[in-house]
């Protein structure tokens, strides 16, 4: 079988990654939307799931936490050896491992950023992956951006700082001239965003990778998607997760970041805690 990617779910995050890397690999992509790939060139769209493992040695399982265990059924006996990639808040190796025997599972948590190559991806191997399998899909996602390698244990943390954080920045500039947001990006957001990453337990170095990325990536977005920090916000914030829960404590006040973060966090707890074993 040759090196090809698989990607289910071609959504906001399925496409970024297809995007991105269609011209360096074949790309093999499926979703039961099919609106989804219109106007879509350069990859293999699938009619079915089977078309997917028959032909990609790597799978990235690109659909939201809600839809997670009825895709995991569908797969559970079509998958012979491939490497899967999840990028689902808040559903753990372990819980993929416990319901497809012996499979390598990569568990990624990427921001919006990485629609414009300039995103923060935080990694973190199964039980069955290996360190090979590890660096491979991180040299992947550092053509999308930045990467750092963490312990499971600081998927939730992540998703509250580097996942939410693009989200925080949108709402908080709202109403600052656009001449102001890059000054106020490095001078206050990315400080108070660093200090809250302390907090959740990261290191100083890991800290001010994860602010520093998410505040480039938060700019790179504005310069390159030519959309309102509103519309950028609202692409972040999905219904009942934890962008939405930070959004909520926020209020649109910088003093409140630390708390919007550890919101964030507590939001990601709940979700994941349906999806640990």
């Amino acid at each position: 079988m040759a090196l090809a990617l698989g990607i289910i779910g071609y959504g906001t995050m399925g496409s970024a990654i297809g995007e991105q890397l269609k011209a360096r690999y074949p790309i093999y992509a499926f979703d039961k939307e099919p609106l989804r790939f219109k106007n879509i060139e350069g990859i293999t769209v699938t009619k079915n799931l089977e078309q997917i493992f028959s032909s990609c040695t790597t799978v990235f399982l690109a659909v939201k936490p809600q839809d997670f265990e009825s895709l995991l059924s569908e797969i559970k006996d079509l998958v012979r050896g491939q490497l899967l990639v999840s990028i689902a808040a808040g559903v753990s190796t372990r819980y993929i491992e416990n319901r497809i025997r012996q499979v390598r599972v990569i568990r990624v948590m990427p921001n919006l950023a990485i629609t414009v190559a300039a995103g923060m991806s935080c990694l973190t191997k199964g039980s069955n992956a290996s360190n090979v399998d590890l660096s491979f899909i991180q040299g992947i996602f550092n053509r999308l951006g930045k990467t750092l390698l963490i312990e499971e244990r600081m998927m939730n943390q992540a998703t509250a700082v580097s996942g939410s954080g693009p989200g925080f920045f949108f709402d908080l500039i709202r109403f600052l001239p656009k001449d102001r947001w890059r000054e106020f990006g490095f001078e206050q957001f990315l400080p108070a965003l660093e200090q809250a990453a302390s907090k959740l337990g990261f290191g100083l170095i890991n800290a001010k990778l994860l602010s520093e990325a998410t505040v480039e990536g938060s700019l790179s977005l504005l310069d390159k998607a030519h959309k309102s920090p509103e519309i950028l916000c609202m692409r972040v914030a999905s219904r009942g997760g934890t962008t939405e829960a930070g959004l909520k404590v926020l209020s649109g006040d910088i003093k409140n970041l630390e708390k919007a973060v550890m919101a964030a966090k507590k939001r990601a707890d709940e979700l994941s805690s349906n999806f640990v074993n």
